[in-house]
C-alpha cells in the first residue's frame, strides 16, 4: 500500500515537474523542438516494452487510427502548452492543464450525445470562472499576447486531451494502453519531425538544457507512463486519475522551489475554483440500497 501511494506521489510530481522543464527549456529549443525531443524519445524508450508484449501486430492493425489519437492527446498539446510556457508561469499553466476534465465533458455532448444536465453547467461554470481568476491573476492585464492568448492556448491543449480521451474510447478500446500511448508518441514524433527540423535553433544548446530535455521525456513522459499504468492495474482507472488533482500543487512547488515563481492567491484560489468544478462533473450519486419488503401472511 506505501509503495503504491509513493508511486502516486512519484506520478503527480513527475507530471507537475513536466511544466517547469517546458518553462526553461521550451525558450532555448523553442516548442516544437523540445517536444519532438519529449514524444521521440519517450516513445523510443517504451518501444522495447510494447515490442516485447506483442504489441508491434496490434500497432500494424490500427495505425491510422492510433496516429490521429497519439498525436492529439501527446504531440500537438505539449506543443501548445510548451508554447504557452513561455508567457505564463510552470504554476499556472499545470493548473490550467486541469481544466482537462472539464474539456472532456464539453467532448461528451458532442461525441456520445451526453446531456447537458444542471450538474455539468455548474461544473463547467466553475471551470471558466477559475480560468478568469487565474488570467486575471498574471499581472499583466487583459492582453491579448501575453494573457489572453497563451490561455486560449491551454485550453486548446486541453481540448485536445478531452477530445483524444473520447475518440481512444471509441476507436482504440481494443488497444491495450503501453501500445496506445508508445505507438501514440511515436505518431506524434513523426509528425512534428519536419517542423521541429525547420525550427531547430540555431545556436548552440547548453548541455544542462539537454540534461532537463532529457528529464522531461524520460522522468515526466516514460517513467510517469510506466507507474500510470501500473497503478491502473493495482488501483483501477477511476482511482487512479484522482493523481492529476495533485499535478497543479506540484506544478506550483516545483516552479516556487527551482524557478522562484511566486505562489500567489489567485493561483491558489484560480485551482481551487477549477479543481471544485471537476469534482462536481465527476460526482456520481451512489444508488439507494433496496430494501425488500416481507410481508407476514
Amino acid at each position: 500500500m506505501v509503495t503504491h501511494l509513493l508511486m502516486a506521489l512519484y506520478l503527480a510530481a513527475a507530471w507537475g515537474g513536466s511544466f517547469i522543464f517546458m518553462r526553461v527549456c521550451a525558450p532555448i529549443f523553442g516548442p516544437v523542438p523540445l517536444i519532438f525531443i519529449r514524444v521521440g524519445l519517450a516513445g523510443l524508450l517504451l518501444l522495447p516494452i510494447m515490442l516485447a508484449q506483442g504489441g508491434g501486430k496490434i500497432w500494424r492493425e490500427n495505425w491510422l487510427k492510433i496516429a490521429i489519437v497519439g498525436s492529439v492527446i501527446t504531440a500537438i498539446p505539449f506543443c501548445l502548452l510548451s508554447w504557452a510556457t513561455l508567457s505564463l508561469s510552470a504554476g499556472t499553466t499545470a493548473v490550467m492543464n486541469a481544466t482537462t476534465p472539464l474539456m472532456a465533458a464539453l467532448w461528451a455532448i458532442v461525441l456520445i450525445g451526453e446531456k447537458l444536465t444542471m450538474q455539468r453547467v455548474i461544473g463547467l461554470a466553475l471551470g471558466l470562472i477559475g480560468v478568469v481568476i487565474l488570467a486575471a491573476g498574471q499581472g499583466k492585464g487583459f492582453h491579448f499576447g501575453d494573457t489572453i492568448l497563451p490561455v486560449a492556448v491551454s485550453l486548446l491543449a486541453t481540448a485536445c486531451y478531452g477530445w483524444a480521451t473520447h475518440m481512444a474510447r471509441i476507436w482504440l478500446a481494443h488497444v491495450p494502453p503501453l501500445v496506445m500511448t508508445c505507438a501514440g508518441l511515436l505518431s506524434g514524433a513523426l509528425l512534428l519531425a519536419p517542423l521541429a527540423l525547420w525550427l531547430w535553433p540555431e545556436h548552440s544548446i547548453p548541455a544542462q538544457a539537454w540534461s532537463m530535455a532529457f528529464g522531461l521525456a524520460i522522468v515526466s513522459t516514460a517513467i510517469a507512463y510506466l507507474v500510470f499504468y501500473r497503478l491502473i492495474g493495482v488501483w483501477g482507472a477511476t482511482k487512479t486519475t484522482t493523481v492529476t488533482y495533485l499535478v497543479p500543487v506540484f506544478g506550483m512547488l516545483w516552479g516556487s522551489i527551482f524557478l522562484g515563481e511566486h505562489i500567489t492567491l489567485t493561483m491558489i484560489l484560480g485551482g481551487m475554483v477549477i479543481i471544485a468544478g471537476v469534482m462536481i462533473l465527476s460526482y456520481k450519486r451512489t444508488p439507494a440500497p433496496v430494501v425488500s419488503k416481507v410481508v407476514a401472511k
